[in-house]
C-alpha cells in the first residue's frame, strides 16, 4: 500500500463495496483457502492450454505464440525458497517445474544474460505459454464472423435484462432488444454492477493494471521467452519482435485513465531486465480492469435464471483460462458432459 515502487496500490477512498469486497478477500487468506482455490485453477489451466493449441490447429489463428516455458525470476535467495515452495505446490499436483540457478536462467533464455547477475535464480516452468491475447481474440473474431456467421455488435451498450418468470427473455441495449435462447454474462468487472441488479450474487471488483507493447530496437536482448519478476511484480512476453510488459494492481475502481507516471517503475525494471532491447518512447501505452472474485477463481456455469449463463471473474488469469472456461461454458449450454472435473468451478449463488 505504501511503496510505490510496487505492484500493488490501493486507493483508499469512500467505496463501501471495496470494504465488503475486502473482507471477503481476507476470508481466503488463509493457507488452506489458498489450496482449495489454486487446485481448479491449475486444473482449467491445463485444460484451456490444451484447448486454444487445438484451437490454433484448427483454425490457423496465428498469434505471436511462444511454447518455450515460463521464468518467474527471484531477486533475493529468501524470495527464491518462497517461489520453491509455492510453485511445489503446483508441481505436486501436475505442473512440471526446475529451480535454476542464474547461470541456468541465461542459458534458458540468452536475453537475460545481462541482468543475471541481480537474480539469486529462478522457477522455470517448461509447458508455459505465451502469445498476443489482443491479436488472438481480433483474429479469432475475424474467423467467427466469416467462417461461422457470427454478428458482432460493436459500440452497443447493455442496459439491462428482460426477465419473465425464471428467463431471460431478452438483453436490453442502445440499440434495442436481443432474445435468444441463451445468455452469457461476460461483461468483465461490470459483470458484478449487472448482476447485483438481477439478484446475483457476483463479488467482482475492477483491479486495473497497466502494460505496454514495445517494439525491440535490438532483438537478440530481448528476452526469447516469457517470464516475471517476481519481486517487482513485472511480467513480460516477446511477441514477435516486440516485448510485452504488464504490470500493478491497483484498486481505484473503475477508472481506466493512465499516464506515463503509471509506467516509470515498470520500465525502470524493463531496462534492468533487457538494457539496450528497446525504446520507451515507442511504446503503445494501456490499461484495463481485472474482473477479481474474491477467492480469484472465475465463476462459470448458469445463473440464477434457466437460460442465463456465466463466464467472468477469470481475474489476472483472463488470458491464461479463457480458450478452457470458454469450451466448458459449451458443453454446459449445449447439454454436453464437460471434459474437465467442473469441481470448484461452477457458480452458486
Amino acid at each position: 500500500m505504501f511503496n510505490h515502487d510496487l505492484g500493488i496500490k490501493v486507493r483508499l477512498g469512500r467505496d463501501p463495496y471495496l470494504l465488503a469486497w475486502g473482507l471477503r478477500f481476507l476470508r481466503q487468506c488463509t493457507p488452506a483457502r489458498k489450496r482449495a482455490n489454486t487446485l481448479p485453477k491449475l486444473r482449467l489451466a491445463f485444460y484451456s492450454r490444451d484447448s486454444i493449441n487445438a484451437l490454433s490447429e484448427e483454425t490457423g489463428i496465428a498469434y505471436d505464440d511462444r511454447r518455450k516455458g515460463i521464468l518467474y525470476l527471484s531477486r533475493s535467495r529468501e524470495s527464491l525458497d518462497a517461489a520453491a515452495r509455492n510453485y511445489g505446490f503446483l508441481a505436486d499436483h501436475g505442473l512440471p517445474i526446475e529451480i535454476v540457478d542464474p547461470e541456468r536462467m541465461a542459458e534458458l533464455d540468452p536475453g537475460l544474460a545481462a541482468a543475471r547477475r541481480h537474480f539469486a535464480g529462478a522457477v522455470y516452468s517448461p509447458t508455459d505459454q505465451t502469445g498476443d491475447s489482443r491479436l488472438f481474440t481480433t483474429r479469432l473474431a475475424a474467423y467467427a464472423g466469416e467462417r461461422l456467421g457470427v454478428d458482432f455488435r460493436y459500440g452497443t451498450m447493455v442496459e439491462g435484462l428482460d426477465i419473465e418468470a425464471d428467463r431471460v427473455r431478452a438483453v436490453r441495449t442502445d440499440a434495442g432488444l436481443f432474445s435468444a435462447d441463451s445468455i452469457v454474462l461476460a461483461m468483465g468487472p461490470e459483470s458484478g454492477l449487472l448482476g447485483r441488479r438481477h439478484g446475483l450474487d457476483l463479488p467482482i471488483y475492477p483491479v486495473k493494471g497497466y502494460a505496454a507493447t514495445i517494439p525491440l530496437e535490438d532483438e537478440s536482448r530481448g528476452p526469447t521467452m516469457g517470464g516475471a519478476d517476481e519481486d517487482r511484480y513485472v511480467a513480460y512476453s516477446r511477441l514477435g519482435n516486440r516485448l510485452r510488459l504488464s504490470c500493478t494492481a491497483e484498486f481505484t475502481g473503475f477508472d481506466r485513465s493512465f499516464g506515463p507516471k503509471n509506467f516509470a517503475a515498470m520500465f525502470r525494471t524493463a531496462h534492468e531486465l533487457f538494457p539496450g532491447a528497446f525504446d520507451e518512447a515507442k511504446a503503445e501505452l494501456w490499461a484495463g480492469l481485472r474482473p477479481m472474485m474474491p477467492r480469484s477463481v472465475p465463476v462459470i456455469g448458469r445463473a440464477r435464471y434457466s437460460n442465463l449463463y456465466l463466464d467472468t471473474g477469470h481475474g489476472h488469469l483472463g488470458w491464461t483460462l479463457a480458450a478452457g472456461s470458454g469450451r466448458l461454458l459449451a458443453d454446459l449450454i449445449a447439454g454436453r458432459a464437460p471434459e474437465i472435473d467442473t469441481d470448484g468451478l461452477l457458480y452458486r449463488n
